[in-house]
């Protein structure tokens, strides 16, 4: 069975914190605008609760299991950049 490649960065953590406060702002900004224009859909507010209830339990995995402080903060930056890529089209 081959192992999952994950790929890291050099800097680390403070690397993807930084990361994930950028794709975070953007998916925000094309969130509240999909909302303001009253083009939100009722898909798009049930993925919102889900992807965070998904990325809470893969983070509290990672934290139970003593993978470190970069894994715990992983499966969050993994759906926000996938969020901000799929809502950067839309528009």
């Amino acid at each position: 069975m081959k192992k999952k490649r994950t790929r890291r960065s050099a800097a680390g953590l403070p690397v993807m914190m930084a990361q994930l406060t950028a794709t975070s702002w953007e998916t925000i900004f094309h969130r509240t605008t999909m909302m303001a224009q009253g083009a939100c859909s009722a898909a798009e507010y049930q993925r919102m609760v889900t992807e965070k209830v998904a990325a809470m339990q893969a983070s509290a995995l990672a934290a139970m299991t003593g993978r470190g402080h970069a894994a715990v903060l992983a499966p969050y930056l993994k759906r926000s950049r996938a969020n901000a890529r799929r809502l950067r089209r839309r528009s």
